[in-house]
């Protein structure tokens, strides 16, 4: 087995931001990898719901090519968002807001959209859902949603229960959607606007 390829280093840079702020709950390498990839295909504003030390927006960062596209994330807890802020301070294209998501809608419509489904980790549950979020991506953007537990059932179950979340991404008519595993025990919804 061959090692890991090397972080690119603005990745570096919010993975010792999060450990000095004491924040563990991150995005993973392999959904940032795929993150930096599908960065490197948009143009225009690319946005994250919920930015905790910056990790996802420092991979989707190294993946950006050129002027074209820049980078927008909210913060809820300043304390976070401080942190993250102090990754980007002197890259003029990321943002980084001390505020609720939701202050992101004025922004938008955005090329991708990058969140995190709550299943594993306590994020925005119903307030991802694609009614809440079809409007903010532009036709042919992209939503990546995170943090999904692997299910090989249809309809997919999560707790015992069938995960409409990950229904709806998955069969909404507005989008081509597609969930892939970054890894055993984790998978993320990748979806186009039509």
């Amino acid at each position: 087995m061959s090692a890991s390829p090397e972080l690119p280093e603005i990745v570096a840079r919010a993975f010792d931001v999060s450990r000095r702020a004491g924040y563990v709950s991150f995005c993973r390498n392999e959904t940032g990898r795929l993150l930096a990839m599908l960065a490197s295909t948009r143009d225009g504003v690319m946005a994250e719901f919920g930015t905790g030390c910056g990790v996802g927006t420092a991979w989707l960062r190294s993946g950006v090519r050129g002027e074209k596209a820049t980078i927008v994330t909210a913060e809820l807890n300043p304390k976070l968002a401080r942190a993250a802020a102090e990754i980007f301070q002197d890259d003029p294209q990321v943002e980084v807001l001390a505020a609720d998501w939701s202050t992101l809608h004025t922004l938008g419509p955005f090329s991708l959209l990058f969140l995190d489904s709550g299943q594993s980790s306590g994020g925005f549950g119903d307030d991802v859902s694609v009614d809440a979020i079809a409007d903010l991506v532009e036709d042919g953007g992209i939503v990546v949603l995170d943090d999904f537990v692997p299910c090989e059932s249809w309809p997919p179950v999560y707790g015992g229960r069938v995960d409409t979340l990950r229904e709806q991404w998955l069969t909404d008519e507005r989008f081509t959607a597609v969930e892939v595993m970054v890894a055993a025990d984790a998978s993320t919804i990748i979806a186009t606007k039509r």
